[in-house]
């Protein structure tokens, strides 16, 4: 028995509990970064201690009974599929605390906040750790109250009403996936993972697995979010405090498409091998949908939002071709699109605290005079969430078109070409929409704007005197252009400052590291990819 993946359940669940002592509660963000920090820790000793020579086959684990008269285990382990979602997951909560502490909760209860993040990470960590069904249930099911107070609790204006949609659609969703599971636990007489997927189907009839494949589907599909079942998705981040859409975004997100690699496929492949054109239709369906949503947003965070719908689109076609290379490409994506999307919502929550606005259109333009480090990062951001070679988001939607191209045998090569087609416009208009943003926002010459928030955040000290704007209550004029002088009684805005850099450069160097050499996440999940396919799916 392992005690790594137990200590990184119990670590976060501990943290939790006595933050809700006095002493640690009057210090609450720095327990949240202490215990955030030392699950983090554990995650890299976890990956030190890996064996790379076999990521194929399942590591560190941990399997003892849970409820014997139902023949349930208390089953984690770690393989090269998960070990790189449980490294991204503890890197992103750890870089959310630490923002954190620069940037309180605006509905205060910073306990509360730390507490429900620590909550999260627990079920985060537990999803791509558990290798008993029913285990992975509960911890899929775990990170949906949480998630759903930090929204409802510390989101903006429409926050009850996002909320609430959040929480109806994923339960829904869940209830479809439950379903699905207990007709592969009726069938095989396991809910062991590893055992499921090494008989690769056998002992479930055809027509067993298409049901259960097209339940557990819907079920991550909604969680993933797949076209048309996104709906949930655009409100949820735009009302979500920062680092609840970083986390949205960077991690749950991926929990869905987890699901797909290691239930879905691997447990039922001639279910998945009967769905799998319909999978790939949503999935391109969402990439158009996606970025010709992204054209016609006015909010930077809800662009953002709906740019997430069209690259987990890519994830799913990766899937559906039921290859290695695409499915190495959904989970190359998964991790990209991790990184990439969390530090984009780091940096929408940085502007909209500065400009008391996401609104495109009354930013104004300029920023990168105006701010040029966010400006900068922000231009970085996009260019590498376009896709751009040499950076982590072009290997993922690469790897999953190809493997479209040449899709697994028996499936229609002329459809998935169909596919592939559209997936490549996609990647046209996902590029246009960014530098259509950036064009608006980071360029240009910088028009004057109303700030609907009250005061602006003055100037460091250190910090030279740049254009300003009026401190004034709501509604005052704010000159962010580059003629405009500083004059007596006015603000200025403020660059990154140490604990938001802290935050967004560890993202960045490991989108430019994944972006150059992308063999240091491909060699571990290429194995193990080939063993979840097995060579009933796979060509």
């Amino acid at each position: 028995m392992s005690w790594l993946p137990i200590a990184l359940v119990a670590v976060p669940l501990l943290g939790a509990l006595a933050a809700f002592v006095p002493a640690v509660r009057d210090s609450a963000v720095a327990w949240g970064i202490a215990v955030s920090a030392a699950v983090l820790v554990l995650a890299v000793a976890l990956a030190a201690v890996f064996d790379y020579a076999r990521p194929a086959e399942m590591q560190l684990q941990t399997d003892q009974p849970w409820i014997p008269g139902l023949g349930l285990r208390f089953h984690l382990g770690v393989d090269g599929v998960s070990l790189p979602l449980v490294v991204l997951t503890a890197l992103l909560t750890f870089l959310c605390f630490v923002h954190l502490a620069g940037h309180p909760p605006a509905g205060g209860r910073t306990g509360g906040l730390v507490v429900t993040l620590l909550v999260l990470e627990v079920g985060m960590l537990g999803t791509f750790l558990a290798l008993d069904l029913l285990l992975f249930f509960v911890f899929f099911e775990v990170v949906l109250v949480p998630m759903y107070f930090v929204i409802a609790l510390w989101g903006g204006a429409g926050r009850r009403q996002a909320a609430v949609k959040f929480i109806l659609y994923t339960l829904l969703g869940s209830a479809v996936l439950l379903i699905g599971l207990l007709v592969v636990w009726t069938q095989a007489g396991t809910l062991d993972m590893v055992a499921l997927a090494g008989r690769h189907g056998s002992g479930i009839a055809r027509s067993a697995q298409i049901l259960a494949f097209l339940a557990i589907g819907l079920g991550l599909a909604v969680k993933t979010p797949m076209w048309p079942l996104h709906t949930w998705l655009p409100d949820a981040h735009t009302e979500a405090p920062t680092v609840g859409s970083v986390l949205l975004a960077g991690v749950l997100l991926k929990m869905g498409s987890y699901g797909f690699a290691r239930i879905a496929i691997p447990v039922l492949p001639e279910g998945a091998a009967a769905l799998a054109p319909w999978l790939g239709a949503f999935a391109v369906a969402g990439i158009a949908y996606g970025s010709l949503a992204c054209l016609a947003q006015r909010d930077l965070k809800r662009m953002i939002a709906y740019s997430s719908v069209g690259h987990m689109g890519f994830v799913l076609l990766g899937f559906a071709s039921l290859t290695p290379v695409g499915l190495n490409g959904a989970l190359f994506a998964n991790v990209a699109h991790g990184l990439i999307t969390g530090l984009l919502f780091f940096l929408a929550g940085a502007v909209k605290e500065r400009y008391g606005t996401a609104d495109m259109v009354r930013l104004g333009g300029g920023m990168l005079r105006r701010l040029p480090y966010v400006g900068s990062l922000l231009t970085f951001a996009c260019v590498a969430s376009l896709g751009l070679p040499g950076l982590a988001g072009f290997w993922g939607e690469l790897l999953a078109l190809f493997g479209a191209f040449r899709p697994a045998a028996g499936l229609s090569r002329p459809l998935f070409l169909v596919f592939t087609a559209v997936g490549g416009l996609g990647t046209v208009l996902t590029a246009a929409y960014f530098l259509v943003m950036l064009s608006r926002v980071t360029h240009g010459r910088a028009v004057e704007t109303v700030s609907p928030a009250g005061p602006l955040e003055p100037a460091g000290p250190s910090e030279p005197a740049r254009p300003g704007a009026t401190g004034a209550a709501t509604g005052a004029v704010v000159t962010v252009g580059a003629s405009a002088e500083p004059s007596q009684g006015r603000q200025r805005f403020r660059d990154a400052t140490a604990h938001e850099l802290a935050a967004w450069l560890p993202l960045v160097a490991l989108i430019m590291l994944f972006g150059l050499w992308p063999k240091a996440l491909l060699a571990v999940t290429t194995p193990a990819v080939q063993s979840l396919l097995g060579s009933g799916v796979a060509p």
